[in-house]
């Protein structure tokens, strides 16, 4: 053997990087996909009893509607109820599908519905099936699960991706609009949150995806290129939220994390989370998180980020938030301990309470 070949074999032995994605098999986005539901699951294969996990009142009219039309098609399915996402209702989840020797999960809802079908179908090892019936964040179809307890800081656990994610823009649409604005907060905060991972690259060493990262920041700014076209609140600015929430999961799925979705705003979100009376929804705590830790790295734009929010129509301040000041401070002095592991632009000791406050002045976000 040549020397020659044996450098060119050697060279080829030292580069071992593996990559391992999971990314949903079908998209079905649009006016009236939900009939389309049992064709879908056909065409994955998947056969036998399944469970649909909803919430109450309009969620729970959707799945019962699901569970219709599966029931047409030949499948057994049982409906399991859950209020929130906790361990006792992953749990009861996983005991009906083991009594049920459930084959599939489909979860029909919002966010904890969602969720708590993720991490359950995972620990079970079946498949399951996303049918958002909100657009208020991209776990719609990411890999990952959050999870709280009480005022804990939150736990972002692995998951799958979803086989399928069946998202219905009418029945989306017919939601209050204040998700779908919230989504685009959820959205708008990969702007930060890319930035944030670039900087633990740089600082920590921290493994880093070009694509995944391009891929997120272009999600931020269709949205932020998108603004007028949204605020008509008509079906068609679902259509443009819900596609821009699936490619920032896929960003997720082809990251291995949620770093290019999720970081100093994220933390600040989680933050409020644990300590205002009454937290409002994840997106929009993420959109005004981003609006303050864009102007922390200096940038010009983040007044086009509050501009395209409140354009859109969602909230850009405590008052709007209906968060007390003092817990927006509060939260800006803590947001660093929530996931240490993750470095952000907040560093390892976070902002002091006079930072804190100038940086909330500073953009509006208090008085």
């Amino acid at each position: 053997m040549s020397v020659r070949v044996k450098e060119i074999r050697t060279r080829a032995r030292a580069f071992e990087k593996v990559k391992w994605m999971q990314l949903p098999r079908v998209l079905l986005v649009g006016h009236g996909v939900l009939e389309e539901i049992s064709r879908v699951c056909r065409h994955l294969g998947l056969r036998g009893n399944a469970i649909v996990i909803t919430g109450a009142h309009y969620t729970k009219e959707i799945g019962s509607k699901v569970i219709e039309i599966l029931a047409d098609s030949g499948y057994e399915v049982q409906m399991v109820m859950v209020q929130s996402i906790s361990h006792e209702s992953i749990e009861c989840v996983e005991n009906v599908a083991r009594e049920n020797k459930s084959d599939f999960i489909l979860s029909v809802g919002g966010g904890t519905i969602i969720d708590t079908g993720k991490i359950a179908s995972f620990e079970l090892g079946i498949p399951f099936i996303s049918v958002p019936t909100i657009a208020s964040h991209d776990g719609i179809a990411s890999p990952r699960a959050s999870i709280r307890e009480n005022r804990a800081s939150p736990v972002s656990r692995e998951a799958h991706a979803p086989l399928a994610v069946v998202a219905d823009t009418e029945i989306i649409h017919s939601a209050p609009f204040r998700f779908t604005a919230a989504g685009c907060g959820d959205i708008i905060a990969n702007y930060t949150a890319v930035r944030d991972w670039r900087l633990a690259q740089r600082l920590q060493n921290a493994e880093f995806s070009s694509y995944a990262a391009a891929l997120s920041e272009m999600t931020a700014n269709m949205i932020m290129e998108k603004a007028k076209e949204i605020k008509k609140r008509d079906e068609s600015a679902v259509w443009t939220v819900v596609k821009a929430l699936v490619s920032s999961g896929v960003a997720i799925s082809i990251a291995g994390t949620s770093a290019p979705a999720s970081g100093s705003e994220h933390k600040f979100s989680h933050a409020l989370d644990m300590i205002a009376d009454r937290p409002a929804l994840h997106g929009e705590q993420c959109g005004v998180g981003t609006i303050m830790m864009a102007y922390l790295y200096g940038d010009n734009n983040w007044q086009q980020i509050r501009n395209t929010l409140r354009e859109i129509g969602a909230p850009t301040t405590a008052k709007e938030l209906k968060i007390k000041e003092e817990h927006i401070i509060e939260a800006l002095t803590i947001a660093h301990k929530i996931n240490p592991e993750r470095y952000t632009i907040l560093g390892e000791s976070g902002l002091t309470r006079d930072a804190a406050e100038r940086l909330a002045i500073a953009t509006g976000v208090i008085a």
